[in-house]
């Protein structure tokens, strides 16, 4: 499996005109307005999350890959000395890694600062 961007968190100053912009400018689809999250859809396989300024998320970038390169990549991190968590109000606690849903299902998720 290549490695592909599974989704991205991204804090917004106004939310409706940023729905407004990925929904009528780039033609993307409106999933849901969530709690803390509105989700837009750019394809099948990424998902843009958009968070009001102030929610308490962290604006980031997501992979999605194999497990077994999950496992070689994480190997990788453990060994260089980056900090990592099981969340992203954890990294630095160097546990983990985490599990989360992202656009492709289940995953397990190693974050980092």
């Amino acid at each position: 499996m290549n490695i592909t961007i599974d989704h991205m968190t991204l804090n917004v100053k106004e939310l409706q005109p940023s729905i407004d912009f990925y929904v009528d400018i780039m033609e993307f689809t409106f999933k849901e307005v969530g709690d803390p999250y509105t989700e837009i859809r750019a394809n099948d396989d990424f998902t843009i999350s958009l968070a009001p300024f102030g929610t308490k998320v962290s604006e980031h970038l997501a992979f999605a890959l194999s497990r077994e390169r999950f496992e070689e990549a994480f190997a990788a991190i453990k060994a260089s000395g980056i900090p990592y968590g099981e969340s992203w109000d954890t990294v630095g606690n160097n546990r983990g890694p985490g599990v989360e849903a992202g656009s492709e299902g289940e995953r397990s998720d190693a974050l980092l600062s």
